[in-house]
């Protein structure tokens, strides 16, 4: 195919990101898997990068894993999220931004469903102003918040104290990126890439001077996927998805693992733990795991930012390795201090991965 042909047929993957003005909602479960993720996108955009971004102190769940485990209707479900939208225009900001890619397939459905369905949006037009008050209007642009960190990526870049590059051996860091599934593959043509080919990550991961590995199961789904987990009884199945992933990478001997869902980068840095201790198996250098980040964090890294004022402490997995190959310092006497100054601990090492 010619150049312009790749071009013109590339233009069909990319999608309209805002640039400015933006209504940021909180995942539910970020917080308390990876709790200084979001507090660093919000750093970034403001005091890095200079934009406008709203957070409401009353916003709420989407609803988004309830709705998915049937245990929320997809009505009360819509009437939640309008909620949302009131907040939102009633702060006067018109681009929402969620962090986490779950709502970003939740808020796409709602309005995908409207969009077809004028009298269901009709309708929880009135339940919200029955049970609220309130009114609202649909967002101008919906980006998730990995969407905004690659559209500024290359301005990250230009304030860059570190690279994916190992400093020792000038040697261009190898990184998987893991998309969440409810990112593209509900909604394709709202991912930049599509279901096929998402970029969003890996333009990341390029603009900060690493290169992207290929694998096979490399959009294969990490496990978590709602009822593969919430379900104690299907939990194999989620650790076996793991698995698959991490035998499939492990002979390209990755140096990090980036991802854009809450639920990722928990399992994937988790499970490394759990088949350790179940099987003896670890998949990183040295017997010891491949770090695991979420973007805020792999960008925080390339500013500057302590590690532990990133949370990287929190991982089962250790990040040291990749902080040493990126000539990043840090002070091991910190891992384990709070905000408050206080030790709080060294939790107990596991028996089979090694971890710093």
């Amino acid at each position: 195919m010619l150049q312009e042909g790749k071009q013109a047929l590339w233009k069909e993957y990319q999608k309209e990101i805002a640039d400015n003005r933006y209504f940021y909602v909180r995942s539910c479960v970020r917080q308390n898997f990876f709790p200084a993720s979001e507090a660093t996108f919000l750093k970034i955009i403001t005091e890095e990068l200079g934009k406008d971004i709203y957070e409401h102190p009353s916003h709420t769940s989407c609803s988004g894993i309830g709705y998915h485990t049937d245990v929320i209707p997809f009505e009360t479900t819509m009437t939640m999220v309008a909620r949302q939208f009131a907040l939102m225009t009633e702060a006067g900001y018109p681009n929402l931004v969620p962090s986490c890619i779950t709502s970003f397939g939740l808020y796409t459905e709602v309005l995908d469903t409207w969009h077809h369905f004028p009298e269901v949006e009709a309708r929880v037009r009135e339940h919200l102003r029955k049970a609220t008050g309130r009114e609202f209007e649909k967002p101008a642009n919906i980006a998730h918040a990995s969407d905004i960190i690659f559209k500024l990526r290359n301005e990250i870049a230009a304030k860059a104290k570190h690279k994916l590059v190992n400093h020792i051996t000038g040697k261009t860091l190898r990184g998987v990126e893991h998309i969440g599934c409810h990112y593209s593959k509900m909604f394709p043509q709202k991912g930049i890439g599509g279901a096929e080919y998402p970029y969003v990550l890996i333009g990341m991961i390029e603009a900060w001077g690493g290169e992207v590995v290929d694998y096979p199961e490399r959009r294969h789904c990490c496990g978590f996927g709602f009822r593969q987990y919430l379900v104690k009884a299907n939990r194999g199945y989620s650790v076996a998805s793991s698995k698959k992933k991490f035998e499939s990478m492990e002979p390209y001997k990755p140096d990090f693992i980036l991802t854009n869902c809450p639920g990722c980068p928990y399992f994937l840095d988790r499970w490394q733990y759990a088949i350790a201790e179940m099987e003896g198996t670890t998949y990183g250098e040295n017997g010891m795991g491949i770090p695991v980040l979420t973007y805020e964090e792999l960008a925080g890294l390339v500013l500057g930012y302590d590690p532990w004022d990133l949370g990287l402490q929190v991982h089962q997995v250790s990040v040291e390795p990749l902080l040493d190959k990126m000539g990043i310092s840090y002070n091991p006497s910190s891992k384990y201090v709070g905000k408050n100054g206080k030790f709080l601990g060294v939790p107990f090492k596991p028996n089979t991965l090694k971890v710093c």
